[in-house]
């Protein structure tokens, strides 16, 4: 039996109350609660939390969690910062919504709960997307069509998994934005990747602004290309050698005998840097 869409918005988590044979709102021991090991969210603003519970100590809890059943206990789908609040004010009780409910629509309920919320920043949606596609073997096509979003989102989201672990952290640190991570991904070399990510968060720099030197490296990187498919192997890898160890851009030009080797900087302090790697450590 094909499984039904579930991005249609919060009604695909909170069932009609007056509609016939659906799941009813029960009140639940917190002690009976398990975390979500499906949890696509991995920061939790504490301001935002200790708002929330100030309002559950107020009101209580207004809108139900959702869990499932797993023997004894439940295991939560949706509602980690309604559960944290009720666990900080040592409440004994929780309103739960139980639905019958596989690993995979789990994720789903708590992906959908997350993103029609907003509550998910880009590096953890891409995350979760990801997930979705290798634990279920999941098409992109899927993933949007069950998270309600369209294709190229989710091919863009995605994409953000390609920069490098330090500058996906400033996306997901909200340090940068995800136009900016886009902008980058318009960059193949990591390296200056990261450059562009720091000078984004050193000078604020704009999306456009950044788009701006961005376009100022394309034909460098064209032209790098063009050198590196006519020359001899052993200079290509003596190239990567460099900039591995120099951690920058470093092109080698050779003619029949002579040549020069280009080293790139970005500041002074990054020129410090370098001359230091140069002179194998001594600051003299």
């Amino acid at each position: 039996m094909e499984r039904r869409a579930l991005g249609k918005g919060i009604s695909a988590l909170i069932p009609a109350t007056d509609a016939p044979g659906k799941e009813t709102i029960m009140f639940l021991k917190l002690s009976q609660v398990r975390p979500n090991p499906f949890q696509p969210r991995e920061d939790f603003d504490s301001q935002s939390l200790e708002e929330l519970i100030q309002s559950v100590k107020e009101k209580g809890v207004i809108q139900p969690i959702l869990v499932r059943r797993t023997g004894d206990t439940y295991e939560l789908i949706a509602g980690e910062r309604r559960l944290r609040a009720a666990t900080a004010l040592q409440l004994e009780q929780i309103p739960a919504i139980v639905k019958d409910v596989e690993d995979q629509d789990s994720l789903e309920l708590s992906l959908i709960e997350n993103i029609q919320r907003q509550e998910l920043n880009p590096i953890e949606e891409a995350r979760a997307f990801q997930f979705l596609i290798n634990k279920f073997n999941l098409t992109q096509e899927r993933v949007a069509e069950v998270l309600g979003k369209a294709r190229v989102t989710v091919t863009n989201t995605l994409r953000l998994l390609k920069l490098p672990q330090e500058v996906q952290e400033d996306i997901r640190k909200n340090r940068i934005s995800f136009a900016h991570g886009k902008t980058l991904l318009e960059i193949e070399d990591p390296n200056q990747q990261r450059r562009l990510a720091h000078e984004i968060i050193a000078k604020g720099l704009s999306v456009r602004e950044l788009e701006s030197l961005v376009k100022m490296h394309r034909p460098k990187i064209s032209k790098q290309k063009m050198r590196t498919a006519n020359r001899e192997p052993f200079i290509a890898v003596l190239e990567e050698e460099l900039q591995h160890a120099l951690a920058t851009k470093v092109r080698i030009s050779k003619n029949k005998k002579r040549g020069h080797i280009t080293i790139d900087f970005y500041s002074q302090e990054d020129l410090q840097r370098i001359a230091h790697k140069i002179r194998g450590g001594n600051t003299t």
